[in-house]
C-alpha cells in the first residue's frame, strides 16, 4: 500500500494517535494518508462533546456504535483521525476540538495552515 502521508504538521514523525480505539483510515492508529483515502483523515482530535455534535449535525455520526462495523462509538476525551475538510468546516461554525499536532499528518495542511493548527494544538506528552 502507498501511503503518501506520514509525516508530522511539524514536520516529524507520525506519532499514533489512538489504538484503543483504534482510529485512521487504514486502522493502523495513526492519521497517515493515502490515494484510497479521498476523505482526507489528516487531523488527530481530541474530541470534544462540542465537535461530535457538529459532526452529527453535518451528517458524519461518530458517537453512536456500529457494532456491525466493529465501530464502538467515540466520547468526548477520545482521540479520532477526522476528515480535514470537517475539522476545518468546525473551525469556520465555531466547534474546532483541540488537534494533536505530532499525530496530525502534514496532508492536513492542504486544508487548514499550520498556524491555525498551531492554535488549537495540545502536547502529546500531555495527554497520556
Amino acid at each position: 500500500m502507498d501511503r503518501i502521508e506520514n509525516l508530522n504538521v511539524l514536520g516529524g514523525e507520525l506519532i499514533p494517535c489512538s489504538v484503543d480505539p483504534v482510529t485512521g483510515f487504514y486502522r493502523t492508529g495513526c492519521c497517515e494518508v493515502g490515494p484510497e483515502d479521498h476523505g482526507c483523515h489528516a487531523i488527530c482530535c481530541l474530541l470534544t462533546e462540542e465537535f461530535l455534535e457538529f459532526s452529527k449535525e453535518s451528517g458524519n455520526d461518530l458517537s453512536t456504535p456500529v457494532p456491525e462495523y466493529g465501530f464502538p462509538g467515540l466520547k468526548p476525551g477520545q482521540r479520532w483521525c477526522v476528515c480535514a475538510a470537517r475539522w476545518k468546516e468546525a473551525l469556520d461554525a465555531g466547534y474546532a476540538s483541540p488537534v494533536v499536532l505530532e499525530a496530525t499528518s502534514e496532508a492536513a495542511l492542504r486544508y487548514v495552515s499550520r498556524s491555525i493548527l498551531e492554535e488549537y494544538g495540545v502536547d502529546a506528552l500531555d495527554l497520556d
